[in-house]
């Protein structure tokens, strides 16, 4: 392991485990809870509509990896979508996620590591999904190496699909919001195509059965919108 990391991945480490741990966290995503459901399905439509923009739809042809998988929802979700299974991998910190990932999807590949540490041959992936990944980071030296691990196993004229905080959480010393500019200083070749998304969480859980009128109108606001969302391009010809 990388000398400087090996705190930062004890933290990150203790860090998911205590949250797993914590029974509000299920109460609070509940998929009962019609502001959740919005999320997500606001989150999976823009997603989509992104891919489809930009030329990486359908995703049958692609090879893609997700960095953070935790317990393979996301690959799930990108094989339901048309990927293929034997293109799709995950590489996780966790080990009782990436268990747990196996133990749901056992057709899907798998693995417990750190992503500095990827040993994916260069321009491996067409598409490489990165969901609260950075937030979670917070020695800015790992953070970095991530990243230049994510560019160099990801093919020219490929992506990284990005999906994370903005904003610092108050009640969660453990994750701090990436700004637009810590995005282009981690990807500082990437052509970034970014989005607002994610109405506050708390606000959107209290709509109740409003949900459908006023998730859509108060997701307007960009103050509101907790998440970026988008692509960060690699040039197909790199200067």
């Amino acid at each position: 392991m990388v000398p400087h990391s090996e705190d930062e991945v004890r933290r990150i480490r203790k860090a998911y485990t205590e949250y797993a741990g914590n029974p509000e966290v299920a109460v609070k995503w509940d998929p009962r809870n019609p502001g959740n459901r919005a999320i997500v399905r606001e989150r999976e439509e823009r997603i989509q509509e992104l891919l489809r923009v930009h030329g990486f739809w359908p995703l049958e042809p692609l090879h893609i990896l997700d960095v953070g998988c935790g317990t393979g929802g996301m690959l799930a979700q990108l094989e339901s979508w048309g990927a293929k299974p034997e293109n799709l991998a995950g590489i996780d910190l966790i080990p009782e996620r990436v268990a747990r990932a196996q133990e749901l999807y056992p057709h899907l590949h798998f693995i417990c590591g750190n992503a500095e540490e990827m040993d994916f041959p260069q321009a491996t992936f067409d598409l490489v999904a990165a969901f609260t990944v950075f937030s979670s980071i917070l020695d800015g030296q790992m953070a970095q190496a991530v990243a230049r691990r994510i560019w160099w196993v990801m093919r020219p004229g490929g992506a990284v699909l990005w999906y994370d905080f903005r904003y610092d959480n108050p009640n969660n010393p453990n994750v701090r919001g990436v700004k637009l500019l810590k995005i282009r200083h981690l990807f500082p070749g990437a052509l970034p195509h970014l989005e607002l998304v994610t109405l506050l969480p708390p606000l959107a859980r209290r709509l109740g059965s409003l949900t459908p009128v006023l998730y859509p109108l108060l997701a307007r606001i960009p103050l509101l919108c907790t998440h970026y969302l988008g692509l960060l391009l690699k040039p197909r010809v790199q200067e």
